[in-house]
């Protein structure tokens, strides 16, 4: 029985990648003519036809397009603009290559990220970018058997003893930077309202923090952190909480997990009469859209969103490829470079 010819077959006979092949199908403007004569060449020379199931799907888009490649997208947080930043990122240049991508949330369960893994290999979705759930209870199991299967994937946060390809930013070294901005500016009293348990960033976050303390004169105790999480409600309830208790002590200076965290501190600071910055300066993390939108413009540590998703799109479509011709890429860990942006929540004692 004749084996059925893959558009993976026509773009090794073309010498172009999946996503080269299906933008040629689907009549895409983006490919250049001489791509687009060679790619049509080895379709008529290789009998390349679109599998039922493929037909299926291009039917489902009711404009007579064939099945476009697919890349699986999993963040943590759907509600979160950090995540949104990041998948617009990897959207942008996956749909420049003729894929299309599923987005999809985990909510922090890793039971849940194993299931989606698994539906995304079922389901003819070629690979995917993963912000894996890293909290102590986790088990990682699927990410290690998704690489031993040679399932391509690209993580938004590296896993410790997994030898795959990781696009990230610092946090250790973002997070002190953050802290020693403040200690710079006559701040000694200093807390840091912390993330959830489930990611990796929580913790580098924290190392963070003790890092920059360290490096100064002041004194690093456990009283420092601030357990919150990663939402507004989180932030505003955990900072309540805090202020309440310390009104006689107030810190001059808070850190944030992140800018929704940042934003929900800020909430309970002028519910309690606190004022920002002349009572207190707040930082957040991430530096997401809204956050130089608020009345009083937040001082944020900026992570490129756009750019990470991007790379991880590209580093993905890097696997896809080389997999594609028989070939095994070694592992790379980008690292991006973070910034603070300096506004009006933040000032010098």
């Amino acid at each position: 029985m004749r084996k059925r010819v893959t558009i993976a077959d026509v773009a090794r006979k073309a010498g172009v990648s999946v996503g080269t092949v299906s933008a040629v199908l689907n009549n895409r403007p983006t490919v250049r003519e001489h791509t687009r004569r060679r790619v049509l060449a080895a379709i008529e020379e290789l009998g390349y036809q679109p599998s039922p199931s493929a037909r299926a799907l291009g039917a489902m888009q009711g404009d007579g397009k064939v099945f476009e490649p697919a890349i699986g997208l999993i963040i943590k947080e759907m509600d979160n603009p950090f995540y949104s930043e990041v998948v617009i990122g990897a959207q942008e240049y996956l749909a420049g290559r003729g894929y299309i991508s599923f987005v999809c949330t985990s909510e922090g369960s890793y039971e849940k990220e194993g299931e989606l893994l698994k539906a995304f290999q079922n389901r003819y979705v070629q690979g995917a970018v993963i912000a894996p759930v890293l909290d102590a209870r986790a088990d990682l199991s699927h990410l290690f058997m998704l690489r031993r299967a040679e399932y391509p994937f690209v993580l938004l946060e590296a896993v410790q003893g997994l030898q795959v390809n990781v696009v990230s930013v610092d946090n250790v070294r973002a997070a002190q930077m953050a802290v020693s901005y403040l200690i710079e500016r006559g701040h000694e009293r200093i807390v840091h309202f912390a993330g959830p348990p489930y990611t990796q960033h929580t913790r580098d976050r924290i190392l963070g923090v003790e890092k920059a303390f360290s490096q100064s004169h002041l004194r690093f105790t456990d009283e420092v952190i601030i357990p919150a999480g990663a939402h507004l409600q989180d932030g505003y309830e955990a900072a309540l909480e805090y202020f309440r208790t310390h009104r006689d002590s107030l810190p001059t200076g808070v850190t944030c997990f992140n800018d929704l965290v940042a934003m929900g501190v800020l909430r309970a600071l002028h519910e309690l009469g606190i004022r920002v910055p002349e009572e207190v300066s707040v930082i957040g993390f991430d530096d997401i859209p809204m956050a130089a939108y608020l009345s009083t413009p937040l001082t944020s540590v900026r992570v490129p969103k756009r750019e990470m998703g991007a790379r991880a799109a590209e580093l993905l479509l890097e696997l896809i490829e080389a997999h594609d011709r028989g070939e095994q890429l070694s592992p790379r860990h980008i690292v991006l470079e973070a910034e603070l942006v300096e506004r009006a929540t933040t000032r010098a004692l």
